[in-house]
């Protein structure tokens, strides 16, 4: 389970007063302290997602909808579904399945849950990129309270909830943030699928800021206890990771560099 933030640096965050939640994350299983998106900072969000997604930027540098980047490439749902499993977005304040545009109110930001990039898992899309619902009732709580979570998941908080913020917004972005994970980090984790010790969860962040995109990483597992590691990771190391959590060949820019599972003593499915 990849759980995406956005727009704050590494010091932004770690170390925070503002986000005790996330360091006693941090502090408890794992970060990685030395992350960076690994693409030039002057380029905005979907650049990252896209990385994280595929294992390269497809040459975007902006935020257009799917609409301009209509990509026929491989990605890690296009891997997914090929091997004979399944995948699922839950985007909290989308406003239906596989949405393609934001919301008015700019709190549902497509950009940020990149599933309807892809045109080759358009028709996956359809049935699987789905609105998040609440912490009670919806797709993400009843899949995790019924041991139902698919072999990969991509969570997008809404863009009050991502430390994004929009104008509707009515608390401090890195508060708010840090407030959504621990309301929906414990409720993942007592779930059948976290406490049977087969799921991973990475909060990662899309990008720093326009002068560094040196970001917070923190790594969730049952075999992941008090670990701290400087190694010089990026979006593709995340990349790397999720295909071999999942026993799936690197994608793109993963092939080229590590990944984090021995560093977090995380357990594959080979």
């Amino acid at each position: 389970m990849v759980i995406s933030e956005e727009n704050e640096n590494y010091n932004r965050v770690i170390g925070a007063k503002s986000a005790p939640f996330i360091n006693s994350l941090a502090t408890k299983y794992g970060t990685a302290t030395a992350m960076d998106a690994g693409y030039p900072s002057g380029c905005p969000s979907l650049a990252a997602y896209i990385i994280l997604t595929s294992g390269s930027t497809q040459h975007i540098c902006d935020d257009g909808p799917p609409i301009s980047h209509p990509l026929k490439v491989q990605s890690i749902f296009g891997q997914v579904a090929a091997a004979g499993r399944q995948w699922r977005g839950y985007a909290e304040s989308m406003p239906s399945n596989c949405s393609l545009t934001n919301t008015r109110d700019g709190v549902y930001l497509v950009r940020h849950a990149p599933a309807p990039y892809y045109l080759p898992e358009r028709a996956h899309c359809a049935d699987w990129d789905l609105p998040l619902g609440t912490l009670t009732s919806g797709h993400l709580h009843d899949d995790v309270a019924a041991g139902n979570l698919p072999a990969f998941s991509f969570i997008t908080p809404n863009a009050c909830n991502d430390m994004h913020g929009a104008s509707s917004c009515t608390k401090p972005p890195i508060a708010a943030g840090d407030d959504w994970l621990a309301h929906w980090i414990p409720a993942i984790m007592a779930g059948p699928d976290y406490t049977s010790g087969t799921l991973t969860i990475l909060i990662i962040w899309d990008e720093g800021s326009v002068l560094s995109n040196h970001i917070p990483a923190i790594v969730i597992s049952p075999g992941t206890h008090h670990v701290s590691d400087a190694t010089k990771w990026t979006h593709c190391s995340t990349l790397r990771t999720v295909d071999e959590l999942l026993g799936l060949p690197p994608l793109g820019c993963a092939a080229t560099t590590t990944s984090l599972v021995k560093a977090f003593g995380l357990a594959t499915s080979s």
